[in-house]
């Protein structure tokens, strides 16, 4: 069954993506409700006295025009709270213009804000202002959000002032308009605040994830120069010492080659030592530090293991890259909450199970040359007789299944 493609393309996008299109549309829907609002107020003075049809007219148009631009104002403003583009200053004059406009017009069309059946002016304003400031909170920094709200607010007072209003009046009025504007604009900043923790913790995430393929690059090559630094720098210097006796036709050359080749032989023997330290590994070892990996990174790991006390060291070395490679995936390539390493044996045979959740309906595009970890897994199990599957178990859900076969002589051993 097809799914409607709103659900599709909201399934195509990432947990930090969601997030910030959900605080979108919920500041959008803020900045709409400005209209609204205004225009309950007109239908609930609607045949007041002393309620013109001027002083409607202003505010429903001039709530529409301001919500308009609040709305310009949060798109803008979100892209700069998250680091994508400078502050909208200009957009914030304009907003704020545009608001202050229309309280003012509304202020001045009305009767003395002290008088008798003022009440409608000084709630489309006070709305008004409010709106817009809570817009701003997005857009501009903390210290700039209260600057900005007290030049409006004072722009605002100026009318007041000179209609007669006594500054008694007018201090508190903009006082009671300062603390209702601040909790809007925290209500909307924090909304932001939420999508910019979301996109963070996705990056820290992710860095980790590069972190712990450095830090398994680092100890691997740390081995390799312990190994190979001291036996290639007494090789070039006994080879060097070789030719010198070669070119003065002395027979210690010659032992001095033998030296050289017995060390080159030894510094075979201990590379592949070296290698097959780092290619085995102890399974339980291996699903205990992908757990702790897992967890570190918010991602609840469960292992269920069933027979896995009596499997050999060598299928317990392959296995053991399984989970390596499958706990990375589900690092780089998911946003898991849930992840669950399975590993049964029965009838002579190992399957070991991997499933998370998190996993983007559409893959995000990969790098040339990357992906090649399952393909290096599927080569690795097929030497072993064994074989690699992947499949959904489900929407957003991803299974890797690992099968090998142990026979009877590896299980007695």
């Amino acid at each position: 069954m097809s799914r409607p493609r709103p659900v599709r393309r909201w399934r195509a996008l990432s947990k930090p993506q969601r997030t910030e299109l959900y605080v979108r549309w919920s500041l959008y829907a803020v900045a709409l409700v400005q209209p609204v609002v205004t225009l309950g107020v007109v239908a609930g003075s609607f045949g007041r006295d002393g309620v013109t049809d001027a002083e409607s007219a202003v505010a429903v148009a001039g709530s529409l025009a301001a919500a308009a631009l609040n709305g310009v104002l949060v798109r803008v403003g979100m892209a700069a709270y998250l680091g994508r583009r400078p502050r909208p200053y200009a957009w914030v004059a304009v907003a704020g213009a545009a608001s202050a406009t229309v309280s003012v017009a509304e202020l001045l069309l009305g009767p003395p804000v002290e008088a008798e059946g003022a009440s409608f002016p000084l709630t489309v304003s006070i709305l008004t202002m409010t709106f817009w400031i809570a817009a701003t909170a997005v857009a501009l920094s903390v210290l700039e959000t209260a600057a900005a709200a007290v030049a409006g607010l004072l722009l605002v007072a100026l009318p007041l002032l000179l209609t007669g209003a006594s500054p008694g009046f007018v201090a508190g009025l903009l006082t009671g308009c300062l603390l209702g504007s601040s909790i809007a604009a925290c209500t909307a900043r924090g909304s932001a605040w939420t999508a910019k923790v979301v996109w963070e913790l996705d990056a820290a995430r992710e860095a980790q994830a590069r972190l712990a393929v450095a830090e398994e690059r680092l100890r691997f090559s740390r081995d390799l120069h312990d190994v190979l630094g001291r036996n290639l720098a007494t090789i070039a210097l006994k080879s060097e010492l070789a030719v010198r006796l070669a070119r003065r036709q002395q027979p210690q050359a010659v032992d001095q080659m033998t030296e050289v080749q017995r060390i080159a032989q030894d510094s075979q023997r201990e590379v592949r030592e070296v290698v097959r330290g780092y290619r085995t590994v102890e399974l339980h070892t291996e699903l205990a530090g992908a757990a702790s990996v897992l967890r570190a990174a918010n991602v609840d790991c469960r292992t269920e293991l069933s027979g896995a006390g009596g499997l050999p060291a060598e299928a317990q070395s392959v296995l053991g890259w399984v989970v390596r490679e499958a706990a990375t995936n589900v690092l780089r390539h998911s946003e898991a909450a849930h992840c669950l390493f399975r590993l049964r044996v029965s009838g002579g045979t190992a399957v070991l199970e991997v499933e998370n959740d998190g996993v983007p309906a559409v893959p995000p595009p990969r790098a040339e040359g990357a992906g090649s970890g399952l393909r290096g897994l599927g080569e690795r199990l097929a030497a072993h007789g064994g074989t690699l599957s992947t499949a959904g178990s489900g929407p957003g859900r991803f299974r890797l299944t690992a099968e090998l076969p142990i026979t009877a002589r590896e299980l007695a051993s």
